[in-house]
């Protein structure tokens, strides 16, 4: 083969690469959320408990271990909403929601992930954390499975499970959004209660 066929070949090959990647559709860069939240707690009232709590990171299945936002849209059909997600793995997000509150509660002598020293862990299961279209605008369902272990013992404390429901305003993303800030502002709350509940088995935890 000559020179000049090789050129030539060597040279159609590049046009066709190139007009290949001028007609692939450029992909839109999402639009990222953060979980927004309402909820002003009032003055600080309750006994600090002399403990540590740790909140480990909530357990989820495949879908829900991401950023995707899910939404059932009818059905038994499980999909996630295009051009959204949020800014963070939905678990991660949701722990440090919870961190945040118990924090501003004031009920522990300190609220941390499960990666700084504690006396009490509160481990957990994301069971759903989507919206669902039984009618329209669509409701938020969330459900979160907890466990308190001793976490020098490693012994079991108390469980239970939160289920919360809450409608959005309108279909539309922001909305859908806000719905989910308010079902995990109305989880926070629920949980804080349920923790402070416990507090005679937590005061011997050490």
């Amino acid at each position: 083969m000559s020179l000049r066929s090789t050129f030539s070949i060597v040279t159609l090959a590049a046009l066709v690469l190139s007009a290949g990647c001028s007609i692939l559709p450029e992909s839109n860069p999402a639009t990222l959320y953060r979980l927004p939240s309402s909820v002003t707690l009032s003055e600080h009232t309750a006994a600090t408990l002399p403990v540590r709590l740790g909140i480990a990171t909530p357990g989820a299945g495949h879908l829900l271990n991401s950023n995707r936002i899910v939404v059932y849209p009818e059905g038994n059909v499980v999909n996630v909403y295009e051009g959204v997600r949020w800014h963070e793995d939905a678990p991660e997000m949701l722990q440090a929601r919870l961190i945040s509150d118990l924090q501003q509660r004031q009920l522990f002598t300190g609220v941390s992930s499960d990666r700084l020293p504690h006396d009490v862990l509160l481990l957990s299961e994301l069971r759903h954390f989507q919206s669902e279209y039984d009618t329209s605008p669509p409701s938020i369902h969330l459900q979160l499975d907890v466990q308190l272990v001793n976490t020098q013992h490693r012994k079991p404390l108390a469980a239970t499970s939160f289920v919360i429901r809450t409608r959005a305003d309108s279909p539309e993303i922001p909305d859908v959004v806000n719905a989910f800030g308010k079902a995990s502002d109305a989880l926070a709350e629920q949980l804080s209660a349920w923790v402070a509940a416990q507090s005679s088995s937590l005061r011997t935890a050490d």
